[in-house]
């Protein structure tokens, strides 16, 4: 099995965002769909970037449908950067995009850095949200206090020498978090996880499998 791969455009709230989607093949319909955020944009994030690309690659990899975007001011989306308010607005409309195509497929929510604040933001109040993934939480300088009335099921993937996000920061975070959460700390790497992308994957393809029996990894 394979997905279909579709370079479109969203509705955006500030105008159209550039967006890659991959669905299965032979209209087989998936278990879930997902959304993953990328990094600041501000700082050359895009949906094309390696670790957004990865936690893509690993659902995709589990039959899910997967939806990628670029933030307002990216790439071709229109609009500027809002500093992660604006933003919130881009991530219903991905998830609106998703629910109009599947609607009565469970969503995931996965981000990363930016992605991971912005996303989980928005994934935890939405009642179409079952579980939500974060990557490289940058605790250091953003305020995550938000994730304390957020029951959903959570997996964080983390790199131990994350100069975003202080480990023992990460570990003190997700220990005080209500509802089923795991951290998953990938030793000697940083913010970016450069060259332990693999650890990431299994660490996502190994949750989502023990919380869904029917999922299997069906590519590497």
């Amino acid at each position: 099995m394979g997905h279909e791969s579709q370079n479109l455009f969203l509705n955006g709230p500030d105008g159209r965002l550039e967006a890659i989607f991959w669905k299965p093949e032979a209209d087989v319909s998936p278990p879930m769909a997902a959304v993953v955020c990328h990094p600041h944009p501000l700082f050359g994030g895009t949906m094309h970037n390696k670790v957004a690309y990865q936690a893509a690659k690993s659902l995709d990899s589990l039959g899910m449908a997967v939806l990628r975007f670029n933030f307002r001011g990216t790439g071709m989306s229109a609009g500027t950067h809002d500093r992660g308010r604006g933003e919130r607005g881009d991530v219903t409309a991905a998830l609106d995009f998703l629910a109009t195509e599947f609607p009565e497929t469970q969503l995931l929510l996965a981000g990363f850095s930016f992605g991971c604040f912005v996303g989980l933001r928005v994934g935890c109040k939405d009642d179409r949200v079952t579980e939500c993934i974060g990557l490289g939480t940058p605790v250091n300088n953003t305020d995550f206090s938000f994730l304390h009335e957020c029951a959903k099921p959570k997996l964080f993937v983390h790199g131990e020498n994350d100069e975003f996000g202080d480990v023992k920061k990460v570990e003190a975070l997700v220990e005080s978090l209500p509802g089923e959460k795991h951290l998953v700390v990938v030793p000697g790497v940083d913010h970016f996880f450069a060259g332990k992308l693999k650890q990431v994957d299994a660490a996502i393809s190994e949750w989502m499998m023990e919380r869904h029996q029917s999922l299997i990894k069906i590519s590497d």
